[in-house]
């Protein structure tokens, strides 16, 4: 099975009103990781963020930016980060100039194992998500080994083209479909068997932000002998993850979307027991070993997932990440789910009268919704004309909208008018000197 999608962004250019108006004039408690409050008492719109958070990403003042999921807009923290590596480079060492080496990269792994519970030994860089799932397939020599895969239709791109292709080399693939986009539990216990070498699935998934029961998946496999491997990329950053919580034995992510980094550098998760056994290392390089002797040709390999790296990694965007990585903590995972799931919700229940047919089961826990769209290019349209970003697979006729910390009911209401509804007139709208209020 093959699904094909054609994806692009609807939206450009410049909204009238300024996107920091939405919150009116609360305290800069966000920046500073102190509790949020006052300030979100005094917003009667109900949103848990002041407006310094809105104002930490720039380029949401030029539309209604609703597309986090496909790549979050960069923060002026992420850029400061990037700048220091910078500066360091053409400057050399001095004043808030210092690289961004060996120990800050051990550090961006024990901060980024945190976020998923996981230790530092068994995080290693990649170049993106797709990048670490490679690595766990082909390590773990699949074709060779016979048996089976599942996997399900609402995993990523890449995944089912992986798999597609592994089967024609004699591994039995399963993909189990869902039911009212929906991967049922049952569904998965009837494909995973005694045969089963590895399930494979997105933890949120891309489509339409479904979040598996990874708990229960990993257990199903793991009683069967087989392990569990989970594309995290729409998950960390956005809702609390624990791998050993949930049995997840390998995990990968890149750090452009709720991580709020920059595309072109990834982590992968192992776990510990597993590392050299079960998933041995197919490729080879330098930062997999220590104390390198070249007349010799002796060397000390290094303890945990380094040995699934190779050469360098991109320092500037491990700096960058570093930044988003600290935003993300210092705001709170609780926070952020709060302020997604007002906006979630108000999307699930206004949209749905106005004839977009909600493909996000009701309750799911992430920032990512989606709707059925009846005429694609209408709605594309309709979109780029309010400067409404967010992305639509026309060829599957799908709306995917996702919201991020620093969206606002503002931004829903452009949403919902945009897309043919009214602005609700119960709630007041925020006024600011100077400022002309759209309607």
């Amino acid at each position: 099975m093959t699904i094909g999608r054609r994806e692009f962004l609807a939206g450009a250019g410049a909204l009238a009103v300024s996107a920091r108006s939405a919150f009116g004039t609360l305290s800069a408690a966000a920046a500073t990781g102190t509790p949020f409050g006052a300030a979100a008492q005094a917003n009667t719109r109900g949103t848990i963020f002041p407006a310094s958070v809105r104002a930490d990403f720039p380029s949401v003042a030029l539309e209604t930016y609703m597309n986090s999921a496909a790549m979050h807009p960069l923060g002026t923290f992420a850029a400061r980060g990037i700048e220091q590596a910078i500066a360091y480079r053409l400057q050399g060492p001095g004043p808030g100039r210092v690289d961004f080496g060996a120990d800050k990269q051990q550090d961006l792994k024990k901060r980024y194992g945190q976020l998923i519970g996981a230790s530092a030994d068994e995080i290693a860089y990649t170049a993106n998500t797709s990048d670490g799932e490679n690595i766990v397939v082909m390590g773990m020599d699949l074709p060779r080994r016979g048996g089976n895969i599942v996997i399900d239709e609402l995993h990523f791109t890449t995944s089912l083209y992986m798999y597609k292709e592994i089967e024609k080399k004699g591994v039995e693939l399963r993909i189990v479909k869902h039911r009212n986009w929906a991967i049922d539990v049952n569904d998965m216990d009837r494909a995973i068997d005694k045969n089963t070498r590895l399930v494979s699935l997105a933890l949120v998934s891309n489509v339409n932000g479904f979040m598996h029961d990874a708990k229960a998946v990993s257990a199903l496999a793991h009683a069967r002998g087989a392990y569990l491997f989970a594309d995290i990329i729409q998950a960390v950053g956005a809702v609390p993850v624990d791998m050993r919580a949930l049995g997840i034995d390998f995990a990968s992510a890149g750090t452009y979307k709720w991580l709020m980094g920059e595309r072109g550098i990834g982590f992968l998760y192992v776990r510990e027991d597993l590392q050299g056994t079960v998933l041995p290392t197919t490729r080879y390089g330098h930062r997999q070993v220590a104390n390198f002797n070249r007349a010799d040709l002796t060397w000390e390999p290094l303890p945990g997932a380094a040995k699934y790296e190779t050469g360098g990694i991109g320092v500037l965007l491990a700096a960058c990440v570093s930044e988003g990585i600290n935003y993300v903590q210092q705001l709170g995972l609780d926070k952020i789910r709060a302020h997604a799931r007002q906006l979630t919700d108000r999307l699930q229940t206004e949209l749905p009268p106005l004839g977009y047919k909600p493909l996000t089961p009701g309750g799911t826990e992430t920032p990512i919704v989606a709707f059925e769209l009846k005429d694609a290019a209408a709605t594309a349209k309709a979109l780029q004309a309010g400067k409404v970003a967010g992305t639509i697979i026309a060829n599957e006729n799908r709306l995917r909208l996702s919201v991020s910390v620093f969206n606002t009911h503002e931004d829903i209401d452009r949403v919902v008018e945009v897309l043919g509804g009214r602005r609700n007139s119960t709630l007041p709208a925020p006024r600011v000197p100077g400022v002309k209020v759209l309607r």
